[in-house]
């Protein structure tokens, strides 16, 4: 009998789906969650014999199952491992394990890539048009890539997992990778996937009004309780507040954070990993344990949303050339002000701050971060530059 172990999100469900294909009935594959996945093994280790065939993908294992997994593939069982966060990189230590987080032209790998081309490999699976573009669709999901590629249709797979039961989800999969020559969504799911959009899209609107902003050790995070549509959400509000660091999604019912970057400098595996966690640079996650309860959720509760910025100036645009305008709740009116070297100063409540920033984003970060400042409308601005501009061409 084979055994496969793997995720319960789109990429690790991808990767039951193709052992399904290669293997049908001879495969018996258990969906997990990254709490739940260590357990499942070491109940299974207990009962394996030799002549057992396991498969592990899209979630590590901990040294003492990965020792155990040793043991058995040395005896004789076929153990095969494969992974595609940098977390589990240590893992490739073992002659069982595969972990490749990025591929030679710098695209970025996810399981299910990963095990269909190790099913190709091993004359185990056959390509067809459809098999090949499902694959590459969940590539660019996991990865976020189908947000520079705007391969909307990426992310309607993930929504549809999402709209159903994993089994549900996985009979319908089987049945157009069988059957078609290439992969569509029909009409129903499609009228399925536009209800989902517009409540994806009223749910954004609300969560963007619940965002609090907060220092963490070294990083600045925005912090918000949610449990649906994560990756999008966190996408969403990091665009919409480039000054913070990553965002930190709260889900009480699960205690689990969920935390996303848009930003390259950052790496959230990094401060996942501070909690029991990890994942990859852009997109990880972790257990809301007693420190990280402190510092997300305890020590956030007083906070305030931060108020979104004015989203149809025209006169009153980041950059602008006459200065752009910024309210504070604690500070007051902030003004900044380009100079001829190309650098920006602050002025708060008409007085000059004692800082130079060499550029209107270092400056925006400033006083966003600092002040929790945000841009006024269109109106304002132009009523500040009509009592101000005699004194701010003086200045």
């Amino acid at each position: 009998m084979i055994h496969l172990f793997t995720h319960n999100d789109l990429d690790g469900v991808g990767c039951g789906i193709l052992a399904k294909i290669a293997f049908q009935e001879k495969v018996e594959v258990h969906y997990n969650s990254v709490g739940s996945l260590n357990y499942q093994v070491a109940n299974y280790l207990e009962h394996a014999i030799p002549n057992n065939t396991i498969y592990i993908t899209d979630l590590s294992v901990h040294e003492e199952n990965a020792k155990k997994l040793d043991s058995l593939n040395k005896a004789g069982g076929k153990v095969q491992f494969i992974d595609h966060h940098k977390t589990a990189l240590t893992l490739n230590d073992y002659d069982w394990a595969f972990v490749q987080v990025e591929y030679e032209d710098g695209r970025l790998t996810s399981a299910t890539s990963l095990f269909y081309e190790y099913l190709q490999n091993h004359q185990l699976l056959e390509r067809t048009e459809a098999i090949h573009e499902f694959v590459e669709l969940i590539r660019q999901y996991d990865t976020w890539e189908w947000d520079r590629n705007n391969n909307t249709k990426a992310k309607r797979l993930n929504d549809l997992l999402y709209m159903m039961s994993i089994e549900e989800f996985e009979a319908r999969m089987l049945a157009k990778l069988e059957d078609s020559t290439d992969f569509r969504f029909d009409d129903l799911e499609d009228q399925l996937l536009n209800m989902e959009e517009k409540k994806m899209e009223k749910y954004l609107r609300r969560k963007k009004r619940e965002l609090v902003q907060k220092q963490v050790g070294d990083k600045w995070a925005g912090i918000v309780y949610a449990e649906s549509f994560l990756s999008e959400l966190g996408n969403a509000l990091g665009k919409e507040n480039p000054h913070l660091d990553y965002i930190a999604m709260i889900n009480m019912g699960s205690k689990r954070i969920s935390l996303r970057t848009i930003h390259d400098h950052v790496d959230v595996s990094e401060v996942a990993g501070k909690f029991e966690g990890g994942g990859h640079a852009k997109a990880s996650g972790c257990n809301l344990n007693e420190s990280a309860y402190k510092l997300y959720v305890a020590e956030s509760f007083p906070l305030e949303p931060l108020k979104a910025d004015a989203d149809k100036n025209i006169f009153n645009v980041k950059e602008s050339p006459n200065g752009v305008l910024y309210e504070s709740k604690s500070k007051g009116i902030l003004f900044l002000i380009p100079r001829k070297n190309g650098s920006w100063e602050i002025e708060n409540n008409e007085q000059l701050l004692d800082k130079s920033f060499q550029t209107f984003q270092e400056a925006e970060t400033y006083i966003k971060r600092n002040f929790a400042a945000w841009l006024v409308k269109d109106e304002e601005y132009v009523t500040f530059l009509i009592e101000n501009i005699r004194r701010l061409r003086s200045s």
